[in-house]
């Protein structure tokens, strides 16, 4: 992706990895509504592709429907205008973008897809805004947008946007889809969500599994999500990444992470990925 401006005609291919929250702590609420929270990012090696194609009549499109994401709910479609219009960019883009990544799931598909879109962008419409400043603006669009952008496995505080990188061991997960879109908004505004809870500090970490504040709202929401987390629970600690549904397993090793997938329910789909430290586009500097 290095390089100025592209000109019109050439297809830009770019990864948008998923990402886990290897824990998370619901700290506190503001008086805007926002809630602050602590949680721990890692990205894995599975994702979205997005596809990208410089338009020099300023249009911003996407090539084709996805499925399951309507046109005005489309992030990467704001990313692109949100960039366009505060960079003052008169170039525009055509987007197609090959989902992966569960809708609803807790991995951050929209939220990568958006990072993607500002990080592509930057450099094909030549602006070539340091991160810091793509980050700023990709907060507008979710709180998760920053840690893309970022590119580390980070340690999150405040609504999302305060980053510190923490180095994260690479192990394998085995992660779990239990088949249902699970809706953000309505597990924060559940009156059954714990809003007080204690900071972690993270070395304490590294030593003991922490668990996830919004997962007994899930469960109680979707069955079929506690349901798959106390059937994983047989193999390993099991959590829920985000605000579910997604659940994970963590192993030392891609087989061991293997045959739990192999013993996978038929009711449920499952997939096995590597947790990475670094975003692929996200290079030191």
């Amino acid at each position: 992706m290095n390089g100025g401006r592209k000109s019109e005609g050439a297809w830009w291919q770019a990864p948008a990895p998923a990402k886990l929250n290897l824990f998370l702590k619901v700290t506190g609420r503001r008086a805007d509504g926002y809630h602050t929270l602590q949680t721990l990012f890692t990205f894995l090696d599975f994702g979205d592709t997005l596809d990208c194609e410089v338009l020099d009549s300023g249009r911003i499109e996407r090539a084709e429907m996805i499925p399951g994401v309507p046109e005005v709910q489309d992030l990467t479609l704001k990313a692109a205008r949100l960039l366009q219009e505060q960079a003052g960019v008169r170039l525009g883009a055509r987007l197609r973008l090959h989902k992966r990544i569960p809708i609803g799931g807790g991995l951050g598909g929209g939220s990568s897809d958006a990072a993607t879109t500002l990080l592509v962008l930057n450099q094909l419409w030549g602006i070539h805004w340091a991160r810091a400043r793509l980050a700023r603006l990709g907060l507008e669009l979710g709180a998760d947008v920053p840690v893309f952008i970022g590119g580390e496995s980070a340690l999150a505080e405040g609504v999302g946007e305060a980053l510190a990188p923490v180095p994260v061991p690479e192990r394998w997960y085995v992660i779990g889809v239990p088949g249902v879109s699970v809706s953000t908004q309505a597990v924060f505004s559940s009156p059954d969500l714990t809003r007080n809870s204690l900071p972690v500090k993270i070395r304490d970490f590294s030593g003991r599994k922490i668990g996830n504040d919004l997962e007994p709202v899930v469960r109680r929401m979707h069955p079929e999500v506690a349901r798959l987390l106390d059937w994983m629970g047989e193999f390993g600690v099991a959590r829920m990444s985000g605000s579910g549904g997604c659940c994970f397993l963590d192993f030392l090793t891609c087989h061991e992470a293997n045959q739990v997938l192999k013993r996978f329910p038929p009711e449920y789909r499952g997939f096995v990925a590597r947790g990475r430290q670094g975003h692929p586009l996200c290079t030191t500097g």
